[in-house]
């Protein structure tokens, strides 16, 4: 097969109309269809359903075309390189983030590439950390920050930062302490996300050992929602310090160390083994690794600096 067939299914795949991919693609109805008939027979499968409505993705057509779009991003990530390899780094780079640390850095990221990559298409993915993990394995990303340090299969790790998860409070609260234990906390009611979300486990993996059973009034799985909600005095929650230095800048919610080497979250630059690196990726690399830097020396990110 060669891409402009995968090129070709991909356009029919999207507009659902060999019409209307004909037209997006400059190229006859009948020569279209010609592809996608010998793009079938070589896989050995029925790639689409046929009807007055149009094309619809069969099964096997929905497998197809995770496959076709990771191999024609190679293509173009190996294009890119040859001409950055002659010029300034430029193009598109995909990075994902879970949302605790987008809070934080998704702004000063966005800044720093404008200024000083200004041929760099930033695309800032914000998801679940699982989620993020295999967008970044099946190459829908090129790189990804992400939490722990331990070795994965197909995965390059590099530890930047220590970041210390906080209690945090409204700006209403009466004699808030500067500093609690892990024991302490099951005193105070408190909104957190659900338990598959990877900031509550990091919680409630932190209390075990120690035999403390908080008192979780609600469970919210949106940060933002969770936020407002001890801002309106629902509850207090447990944060990472940066993920509120704005809020608490501003006067609307406070936050309290607690006592426990546990409650800290190792941040990682992470990337994928399968695919070379482009310019335009390892410029944005060194890029958000350097902003990560400055944040936490300035301490717009209250963080533990571990990293180069």
């Amino acid at each position: 097969m060669e891409l402009k067939q995968l090129r070709l299914f991909v356009a029919v795949s999207e507009t659902g109309s060999l019409l209307k991919a004909s037209a997006r693609m400059h190229l006859a109805q009948p020569a279209l269809g010609q592809q996608i008939a010998a793009l079938e027979a070589e896989l050995g499968a029925p790639l689409f359903v046929r009807s007055s409505r149009g094309m619809a993705l069969t099964p096997a057509g929905t497998v197809f075309l995770e496959h076709a779009k990771v191999v024609l991003a190679d293509a173009e990530r190996a294009r890119l390189a040859v001409r950055e390899s002659l010029d300034v780094p430029q193009g598109d780079v995909a990075i994902g983030l879970p949302t605790t640390i987008a809070l934080v850095a998704t702004l000063p990221i966005l800044s720093a590439c404008r200024e000083r990559l200004p041929k760099v298409r930033l695309k800032l993915v914000e998801g679940y950390s699982g989620f993020v993990r295999e967008w970044l394995l099946s190459g829908r990303l090129d790189l990804a920050l992400l939490y722990g340090d331990a070795p994965e299969p197909g995965l390059a790790k590099q530890a930047l930062l220590d970041d210390r998860l906080v209690l945090v409070t409204g700006a209403s609260q009466a004699r808030v302490p500067r500093k609690l234990s892990l024991q302490a906390l099951a005193r105070w009611p408190l909104v957190l996300p659900g338990r598959e979300h990877g900031l509550r486990r990091l919680i409630d993996e932190a209390c075990a050992p120690a035999g403390v059973q908080l008192d979780v009034v609600a469970e919210i799985e949106a940060l933002g929602s969770v936020k407002r909600a001890v801002e309106a005095g629902i509850g207090s929650t447990i944060l990472a310090a940066g993920g509120v230095a704005e809020e608490v800048a501003e006067g609307r919610l406070r936050t309290v160390a607690i006592d426990s080497a546990a409650m800290r979250r190792r941040v990682v630059r992470v990337l994928g083994t399968a695919r070379p690196q482009t310019v335009a990726c390892a410029a944005v690399e060194a890029l958000v690794v350097d902003v990560l830097r400055g944040m936490t020396r300035s301490g717009a990110w209250p963080a533990t600096w571990i990293g180069p």
